[in-house]
């Protein structure tokens, strides 16, 4: 299982990579798109249904590494008053409900991509971009965060099984930011000196 993790996550982050390198082409044809119009009265052709494209890849990339990281937005007002078996019962219903949802959306995703290859859908306009490749990047997104998910909820299922430790706040905390240093607890961590400066 483990080997599995270590092999899906230089993956999501080459996906979550390339989706950061789309934003960028995004921005910068957006910006010059802005510009054109309003000082030249030139828009750049193709700026509309590039930025649409990549937009799949901006976001669909990024789902698989920010799951593994276990950064996706959640309330933690109950979270961390739970035990260990409640906390892991938490994780397991959110991933079972993220798995439901998801697989419905694999489901429609590849449909949708299938009969875009097959009709060789384009956008319309000056510029016509095959659509294909961005249904096919939403399902393959979707499919890569699904395998994560299912990752997630067997590692969640142990820990409600075997039980151990509740997650503190400062480990919470540091699980879902990522910090590298540990978080101070006591106030005389927390004292950086200011007072002593006045």
């Amino acid at each position: 299982m483990n080997r599995l993790t270590h092999l899906l996550e230089p993956v999501a982050l080459g996906i979550l990579l390339v989706g950061g390198l789309g934003l960028i082409i995004s921005t910068f044809l957006g910006t010059a798109d802005v510009v054109g119009t309003q000082m030249f009265g030139v828009p750049v052709p193709g700026a509309t249904e590039i930025t649409e494209s990549t937009m799949v890849l901006i976001v669909f990339g990024a789902l698989t590494y920010t799951q593994i990281r276990r950064s996706h937005i959640r309330v933690e007002l109950l979270y961390m008053r739970a035990g260990a078996r409640g906390q892991a019962a938490m994780d397991v219903f959110a991933s079972l409900m993220a798995v439901l949802f998801f697989s419905l959306l694999l489901w429609q995703a590849t449909n949708e991509a299938l009969f875009s290859i097959k009709i060789d859908e384009a956008t319309f306009g000056l510029v016509r971009m095959p659509l294909w490749p961005a249904r096919i990047v939403l399902a393959a997104g979707t499919a890569l965060l699904i395998l994560q998910l299912l990752l997630d909820l067997v590692a969640d299922l142990d820990r409600l099984i075997k039980g151990g430790e509740a997650l503190s706040v400062e480990e919470i905390i540091e699980r879902d930011i990522g910090a590298i240093e540990t978080i101070p607890t006591d106030a005389a961590a927390m004292d950086t000196g200011d007072g002593e400066d006045r």
